[in-house]
């Protein structure tokens, strides 16, 4: 991890100067049109639509919509709570589409860096334009009306808009699905778009549905060419043939990254063929118009390619014509994917991804997933279910909210590639330092695979001992990282990284332990055994440093190195306690002895050396006094059932922390009045069953659905503001699910 932070482009602005025509703006196009004010302040005007800082957060998981002396909601209802950022598309570190705003009328889907990833939604209902997503202009067709939002409601694995226009309802649900135990359908790189179109009013009403989105989706430079195709891709099975807009770099380049968006690939836009679909590739003033002029696009391919994707701003379209719509629903599917080969590289060696192991072209793949869309709503259903149940009654309510709004965006920044026909697992540090499998950013994330899926943590801790094991590293502690810059997993052979000594070893073997614990006896012992050689290597580098570390980095490295961490400390006491785990797994139990008498010993003098001389809580750091910290790292006690950490010591740090409360949330220390809120739910799930478990749940809940920084969940903001301090979209946030993990 790194201080570096990347700044978000504020969010529905549309970024750069956007031109639709030469000399013509975006914002200039808008005001033409008529359609100026559907941005950020116009939609406000719709009725019963509210956006940004006029929107009021609901009190409570689950609140109903407010209403106006009408009768009809004043403002939008969010169950289970409001999210700093909706969730649209989140599948791979390279497909991540966010909405920044409470209502996605007038304004530009994004990126997790904020660059906007154009997708624009327009109903036609009796003859009447309705904008329902993105921020488009229209020449010689004014947008100046747009569906109401009644509500939007958020599960682990959807987002699902409702809203009203014309005497019709229309539910939009964005579906990215999370599939625990099967690689094959976790593999694939695609999100879902559900439409369903029924009457309000028991009245016919003749209703068409237009989507398109922009060539944003394939660079992170809107000066870079792309190319582009449309091919029917036929019937999966018994699901339906399909229409595929794609589009790509023109001339791609390969593993390479331009503002954090692959800068090689394949983008895929598919939608389910039925009755009334035209499609169009073109640019956007010469297709929008056409869809709301014609009733129908014109099936027809922009032949001006390839080309910039600000020069003339094509666009990849979809018009629905649903006919006469009563109460019956009338539905439209649609997919979206970023599709590559190769994934990664792992020192020197192109990796593909998983999915080339099931199917020989991503055509096959996206005919396979859209075949398969009814099974996937049964089991995200059942998972959304699961976690709702699990998390309520682990931490209530607004322990579920926090669950939900984090899953997507936890596997959202990995992702599954094949190594000699072997499944492997990276991740990428997302928003920080970008790095290849960062192991300190890992380890925060693993509460939610432990929750889930305990193989897909072995698949990511594969790589993370391969290298060490086979690849070069050269010295006796755990690396950092795989590779500076993902998807490089170049390794660091000469050893020049972001050394964090007792951090990363101990973040490996409590990682181990807790992968052991979770998986059958032999398999444990497999595992154990063929990489027992390291993971012993690095717990005698903690026997030899971990009692009183000394002058070293650690995970919260924006606050800067640090000597006599307690916390740090706590940390690799607790890795040599798992190590005596992993030692009981491969059967040596000369090793288990040692290692657990060592942990208990240090634990004795840990208490006493970090014990404040108040004497009601414990320090910062073993040579300040008067000073104390997060201790987030005696989770993993709980987590192993090490029981090294005495009682009482737990009950003191626990009192301690109510007397620190702010806002929203607890200080990591009294430095700074930031925190982290993965690590507030790993102390939550250390302290269970004190008071401060629940406080640190609910303060969480009241930044997560009031902070005014409209980005995807920050783990790092200010305790006292609400606001950011760094950090979004960052897989970390699967830290959430610590008191799931706990469960057996």
């Amino acid at each position: 991890m790194s201080e570096t932070v990347n700044s978000p482009a504020a969010p529905g602005d549309g970024g750069e100067p956007r031109s639709a025509a030469p000399g013509v703006s975006r914002r200039g196009l808008l005001a033409r049109s008529g359609a100026v004010g559907l941005g950020a302040a116009g939609v406000a005007l719709l009725p019963g639509v509210v956006t940004g800082a006029q929107a009021e957060p609901s009190t409570a998981a689950g609140s109903a919509p407010a209403t106006s002396a009408s009768g009809s909601p004043a403002l939008p209802a969010f169950d289970p709570l409001r999210p700093p950022a909706v969730p649209l598309a989140v599948r791979s570190p390279y497909l991540s589409t966010w909405m920044t705003a409470d209502v996605p009328a007038g304004h530009w889907p994004s990126f997790w860096t904020g660059r906007v990833t154009a997708m624009t939604g327009i109903a036609v209902i009796d003859g009447q334009n309705y904008l329902f997503l993105g921020a488009p202009g229209v020449p010689n067709h004014p947008l100046s009306r747009g569906l109401v939002q009644r509500s939007l409601t958020l599960t682990a694995t959807r987002s699902r808009f409702e809203l009203e226009g014309g005497g019709v309802r229309l539910t939009l649900t964005f579906l990215s699905p999370v599939e625990p135990g099967d690689l094959r359908r976790q593999s694939m790189p695609l999100s879902y778009l559900f439409a369903e179109v029924r009457s309000l009013d028991g009245k016919a009403h003749d209703v068409a549905l237009y989507f398109d989105i922009s060539g944003e989706w394939a660079h992170g430079n809107s000066g870079t060419k792309i190319q582009w195709a449309q091919e029917q891709v036929p019937a999966s099975g018994a699901g339906p043939s399909l229409t595929s807009l794609s589009f790509t770099p023109a001339s791609p380049q390969v593993l390479s990254e331009n503002g954090d968006t692959a800068s090689w690939g394949t983008v895929v836009w598919s939608a389910a063929n039925q009755d009334g679909l035209t499609w169009q590739i073109g640019a956007d003033t010469d297709v929008r118009p056409a869809a709301l002029s014609n009733g129908k696009l014109g099936n027809t391919v922009d032949t001006a390619q390839p080309r910039a994707i600000n020069d003339r701003w094509p666009v990849f379209a979809f018009h629905f014509d649903l006919g006469s719509v009563r109460n019956a629903p009338r539905t439209a599917a649609l997919s979206v994917g970023h599709v590559r080969e190769p994934a990664v590289s792992y020192l020197g060696a192109q990796l593909p991804p998983l999915w080339k192991s099931y199917w020989s072209s991503w055509q096959d793949m996206v005919g396979y997933f859209h075949a398969d869309a009814d099974g996937a709503r049964s089991r995200t259903d059942s998972l959304d279910r699961r976690i709702q149940r699990d998390a309520t009654a682990a931490g209530g309510a607004k322990y579920a909210a926090l669950c939900a709004l984090s899953l997507r965006q936890a596997y959202g920044a990995t992702e599954l590639v094949s190594r000699n026909g072997k499944p492997w697992a990276f991740l990428k540090e997302i928003s920080s330092d970008g790095n290849v499998s960062s192991v300190d950013v890992t380890y925060p994330t693993i509460p939610v695979f432990l929750y889930t899926d305990p193989e897909y943590l072995r698949l990511l801790l594969e790589p993370l001992l391969d290298y060490p094991e086979n690849g070069g590293w050269p010295k006796e502690f755990a690396e950092h990282d795989l590779g500076s810059s993902y998807p490089n997993a170049s390794g660091h052979n000469d050893g020049n990284e972001e050394d964090m000594p007792v951090e990363e070893s101990a973040n490996m073997l409590l990682m181990t332990a807790a992968y052991l614990a979770r998986t059958d006896a032999a398999t444990a012992k497999a595992f154990a055994t063929d990489h027992y050689a390291i993971l012993r290597q690095w717990s005698d580098y903690l026997v030899a440093n971990a009692l009183d570390p000394g002058y070293q980095n650690q995970t919260d490295d924006f606050t800067g190195f640090i000597a006599h961490s307690a916390n740090l400390a706590l940390k690799g006491i607790l890795a040599i306690g798992a190590m005596a785990q992993v030692a009981t797994a491969v059967g040596n139990a000369a090793d288990a002895t040692r290692y657990r008498a060592t942990a208990k010993d240090y634990i004795g003098q840990w208490v006493a050396k970090a014990q404040d001389t108040t004497p009601d809580h414990l320090k910062l750091a073993y040579d300040q006094p008067g000073t104390w910290s997060l201790k987030y790292n005696g989770y993993p006690d709980a987590l192993l059932g090490l029981g090294l950490v005495p009682a009482e010591v737990a009950q003191e740090e626990a009192d301690w922390y109510l007397t620190q409360v702010n806002q929203y949330g607890i200080p990591l220390d009294p430095r700074h009045s930031y925190t982290k809120g993965d690590w507030e739910m790993w102390t939550a799930a250390w302290l269970r069953g004190h008071a401060v478990s629940q406080v640190l749940i609910d303060t969480l809940y009241d930044f997560a659905t009031a902070t005014p920084t409209r980005v995807p969940f920050s783990d790092w903001y200010d305790t006292v503001s609400g606001t950011q301090s760094g950090f979004q979209a960052r897989p970390v946030v699967g830290g959430i699910f610590a008191l799931l993990s706990l469960g057996k």
